[in-house]
């Protein structure tokens, strides 16, 4: 199980069970330049800080709107 408060560098996998959206999502969401993370090689990293960085920012712009 993923222990979310330990983890600083997540793989896709981990992200994708994080925001509980299916990976195929995520990979859009990377490839559009929507998501924070960095590719080493043919994988790809996201740090959770700025996972949460940007999640806050997003509920931010959604509620920007009311």
């Amino acid at each position: 199980m993923l222990d979310n408060n330990n983890i600083q560098v997540m793989t896709i996998d981990e992200l994708a069970v994080y925001l509980k959206l299916p990976k195929s999502t995520i990979y859009k969401l990377v490839q559009e330049g929507k998501v924070p993370g960095q590719k080493l090689g043919k994988q790809w990293r996201f740090g959770k800080a700025a996972i949460d960085r940007w999640l806050d920012s997003e509920q931010n712009d959604d509620n920007s709107g009311e």
